[in-house]
């Protein structure tokens, strides 16, 4: 493994499951998302951010963030990573 791919899994630590990432999430994303479930959005997971968790959410292949006040964005200027490139 190189010094680069080193780094990255030493700070991506384990990963977590579903309930976990529930976990992480306030209140007020909880119900934004529960909203949202009936139109099809799923919880991808949770980053913790200087300001507070971020919910990053999808519906198909349309990501949505959720705020830590659980404002909605459905414009997020977000990538994920490709896992097969991992």
């Amino acid at each position: 493994m190189n010094q680069v791919a080193y780094a990255l899994s030493e700070r991506r630590g384990e990963a977590l499951d579903q309930e976990q990432h529930w976990e992480l999430m306030t209140a007020d994303q909880k119900m934004s998302l529960y909203d949202l479930n009936r139109f099809g959005y799923r919880l991808l997971f949770v980053r913790m951010m200087p300001e507070g968790p971020l919910a990053i959410i999808a519906q198909q292949k349309e990501l949505a963030t959720i705020d830590f006040e659980g404002e909605l964005n459905l414009r997020p200027e977000i990538k994920l990573r490709d896992e097969s490139q991992s």
